[in-house]
Parts: structure tokens; C-alpha cells; sequence
């Protein structure tokens, strides 16, 4: 914690007490510079990381959804449980760290998409058939064709970009 006296950033706890409807801790540090004291207030952060839908709701961030995507994405593949895991950290440290506390739905799966498609293309293929949303054969054979060329299709070229922006 920075010294609001004179900004050393070390101090001590000299008295840690709850609030009286116990939703804070008050601190009273005291500046190892200067030894000035000041008070501190912990609070849980209340405010939920959102996602936002293609179709314009917002909901929570739910790790376990995500989870549970790459469960069924990976079932019956040669994926470890630590290796969806850390998609799925992946994906929760990306949300937590936009600015808005918010981020699009279509971010998300492509960041997942991109992952998936390095460890295994039929865990990525099954992913993004239900991700996509593929309307008919069409579809599905043309993201086939790209994954087998090994080239990206343009749109991913464009979200890949933003993704690391």
C-alpha cells in the first residue's frame, strides 16, 4: 500500500478490525518512511466479470460453462484435464483483465478455438461446429478445407489480430 504522505510503498498493520455490518476490514498501517499512519478499507469486489452474447445479453462469466465446452469439444481425445484447465484459465485471465470487466462472446470462443486448434484439430472441429453455429454441409466442409490447407480463413486472420491487440 502507497503512503498517501509521501508515497513509500512499505508499510505495517498496526490494527486490523471488521466493519459493523462485516462486509469490510479497516486497517490502520503505519508508513516505515515516514511513520505517519492511515486508515484502509478492504471490500469484496461485487462487481461480476460479464459476457456479452451474439444476440446482445450480458450474462456472468461462468468458468464451469467453459469447462464443460471443452469437455464435450475433447471427449474421447487425447486432451488432459490440466491441458483444458489451462484453457480454461486462459479464458477466465482474459476476461478478468478488460478494462470494461466485460468481454464479447465471440472473443472468448476464438480465443478458445485458436488453443484447441494447436493441441488437437477434431477437439477444435467439434468445438467450433457448435461455436459457429453451422448452418448446413456447406459450412462445415468449407472450415474443414481451411483447417486441411493450413491456412486461416480471413475472418479468423482479422480476430486473431484483434485478439492479441
Amino acid at each position: 500500500m502507497k503512503c498517501p504522505y509521501c508515497g513509500f510503498a512499505q508499510d505495517r498493520v498496526v490494527d486490523s478490525r471488521e466493519s459493523k455490518d462485516a462486509d469490510s476490514i479497516r486497517r490502520r498501517r503505519e508508513c516505515e518512511s515516514c511513520q505517519k499512519r492511515f486508515t484502509t478499507y478492504e471490500r469484496i469486489d461485487e462487481i461480476p466479470y460479464m459476457v456479452a452474447k451474439k444476440d446482445g445479453r450480458r450474462e456472468r462469466f461462468d468458468r464451469q460453462k467453459v469447462l464443460n465446452g471443452l469437455m464435450q469439444a475433447c471427449q474421447k481425445r487425447n486432451i488432459s484435464a490440466t491441458q483444458m484447465q489451462a484453457i480454461v484459465d486462459e479464458t477466465e485471465a482474459f476476461v478478468v483483465d478488460s478494462v470494461e470487466r466485460e468481454r464479447l462472446t465471440t472473443e472468448i470462443g476464438e480465443l478458445i478455438m485458436m488453443r484447441l486448434k494447436d493441441l488437437d484439430t477434431v477437439a477444435y472441429i467439434r468445438f467450433a461446429s457448435v461455436y459457429r453455429d453451422f448452418k448446413d454441409v456447406r459450412e462445415f466442409k468449407a472450415e474443414l478445407e481451411e483447417l486441411l490447407s493450413g491456412r486461416p480463413s480471413t475472418s479468423q486472420d482479422s480476430k486473431k489480430r484483434n485478439l492479441k491487440g
